[in-house]
């Protein structure tokens, strides 16, 4: 079984990422088809990049990098929640990804952005710096808007649990392809 792990991409106070891994976790789970996890980027206080080696080496200082690599090691995919803040994704979660290269090789992710108009230039960004990492990205994704799906506490159209959904199937799919390469 895949285990796939949520990534809780803001560590800002207040945050409206927690409510939203929550309803991934809670709707991923109904499938039955992988192991999810919630990953909080707050868990692991990764602070700024201060590993005296290049990452593509393996060899870390601090632990918190090495319950970092631990954590990603473990896993075989990604949903990566962030939100959009200034056209694009949040510097700890920029931070998270730098600490760490093989790690993240030969796995896939899906997303689930939200923000003013559901996060496209931060997941677009996203896909980017992944693709440098050798993961690979699926084309669906979920946008949820402050304005709609978060006017009156977090209440997501119903459209958005179909997306998921195809989203979460893309990443199974993906993640299960990708299996003999991690071997």
């Amino acid at each position: 079984m895949l285990k796939i792990g949520i990534i809780l991409g803001s560590t800002r106070p207040g945050r409206n990422g927690e409510v939203v891994a929550n309803w991934v976790r809670d709707l991923a789970v109904k499938r039955g088809d992988a192991e999810y996890e919630i990953v909080d980027l707050k868990d692991f206080e990764l602070g700024n990049l201060d590993e005296p080696q290049h990452p593509a080496t393996g060899i870390y200082e601090h632990e918190r990098t090495k319950r970092w690599s631990a954590k990603i090691s473990s896993l075989d995919a990604f949903l990566i929640v962030t939100p959009e803040y200034n056209n694009s994704y949040p510097g700890g979660l920029k931070n998270a990804l730098d600490f760490l290269y093989t790690e993240w090789n030969n796995k896939v992710a899906g997303f689930v952005g939200y923000g003013v108009d559901g996060a496209p230039r931060a997941i677009s960004h996203l896909r980017h710096v992944l693709g440098l990492l050798s993961v690979a990205t699926v084309s669906n994704q979920v946008g949820l808007s402050i304005h709609t799906d978060f006017a009156d506490g977090f209440k997501p159209a119903d459209h958005h649990e179909d997306r998921l959904n195809l989203v979460l199937d893309q990443v199974h799919a993906w993640g299960t392809a990708l299996q003999p390469l991690r071997v």
